[in-house]
């Protein structure tokens, strides 16, 4: 079972540089744009995509500049906790790393506002780096996520929804993230086009095992390990792989329960529960958590072209951690 923990250790003193340029970045004369970036920040745990952007950078070997490439990493956690903020409205969430959303706390229009001042401080910061080809790779991140979300909030509701075209939602919306973090840690190490290309391989099959892992937890864990409330996928009335392969697999038997629970939104106590044992049975849950396996192990394929190292090992072990957080 893998874990995070030689990866933190490892980055401790870099982790240490991103989170001060974090908090520098986040202050602004108007006092609510601190504090609502606080409270989704400071909760942010291991912040593990711009700790997956340091540790490219040192895995890879190369000569670079780590303060770019600490930059970088900050960049990228204002891109990901920009679009936190604007998901949990989208999605009406209630919680967020196990806190109750800002939005709720705030208001909508200023959580609307605060992410799009944290996606204006991510950019600054990928300015300063001079690095065109990381501003580029960002850049087309934040506008592949926004179509992700698109995506995902047209099709969200649609029990006809078929497993390709969910890839391609959880590619655009989580994976690119991932997939950008490390691509530009390998980018600010100044190593080659074939390393770079295998740190991106490696993050989006990371962030594919990620989300599909979290997909099957939702339907099976606690809100302490999910950092949100468990059943929230179905309670939103949300198409993911799980629910999917159980509609197809119940196909002639559930079709009025998905219809009315799924697609007309009308559901009742109860329901969750007996969604969970058409799941069960099916299998879907499992056959999920298959699938996060295979990407997994992908992801730890791709770091063959790196030098064997304690940060390579490291890296490897995240990805066993992304399909193991539910054992």
């Amino acid at each position: 079972m893998g874990d995070v923990n030689a990866l933190v250790t490892l980055a401790k003193p870099d982790m240490a540089a991103v989170d001060a340029l974090i908090i520098e970045r986040m202050q602004s004369d108007v006092p609510v744009i601190p504090a609502l970036a606080e409270h989704l920040i400071s909760a942010g745990g291991k912040r593990l995509r711009p700790l997956l952007t340091v540790a490219s950078a040192r895995a890879c070997g190369g000569e670079g500049d780590i303060v770019a490439a600490r930059k970088l990493a900050a960049s990228v956690e204002f891109i990901h906790t920009a679009t936190l903020l604007h998901d949990d409205i989208v999605d009406s969430s209630e919680m967020r790393r196990g806190k109750v959303a800002a939005h709720l706390i705030w208001g909508a229009a200023s959580s609307v506002l605060v992410g799009d001042f944290l996606f204006a401080r991510a950019f600054e910061l990928m300015v300063e780096t001079d690095s065109i080809k990381a501003l580029g790779v960002l850049a087309t991140a934040s506008s592949v996520i926004a179509e992700g979300e698109v995506l995902q909030l047209t099709r969200s509701h649609d029990v006809n929804l078929d497993e390709d075209t969910y890839l391609q939602i959880i590619r655009a919306k989580t994976a690119e993230l991932f997939a950008a973090a490390c691509e530009t840690g390998a980018l600010g190490a100044g190593v080659s086009a074939e390393k770079v290309a295998a740190l991106r391989e490696y993050g989006m099959a990371l962030g594919i095992a990620f989300q599909l892992s979290d997909d099957a937890l939702d339907y099976g864990a606690t809100s302490e390990a999910l950092g949100k409330n468990a059943g929230d996928d179905f309670a939103e009335g949300k198409v993911t792989l799980p629910l999917l392969l159980a509609i197809e697999r119940s196909k002639g038997d559930e079709d009025a329960f998905w219809e009315r629970t799924i697609h007309r939104g009308d559901r009742k106590d109860g329901d969750f529960e007996h969604a969970l044992k058409i799941m069960r049975g099916t299998g879907a849950i499992n056959a999920t958590l298959d699938r996060a396996y295979e990407y997994a192990d992908q992801a730890k394929a791709a770091l063959a072209i790196l030098p064997d190292s304690d940060w390579r090992k490291a890296l490897e072990a995240v990805a066993d951690y992304a399909v193991s957080r539910g054992a």
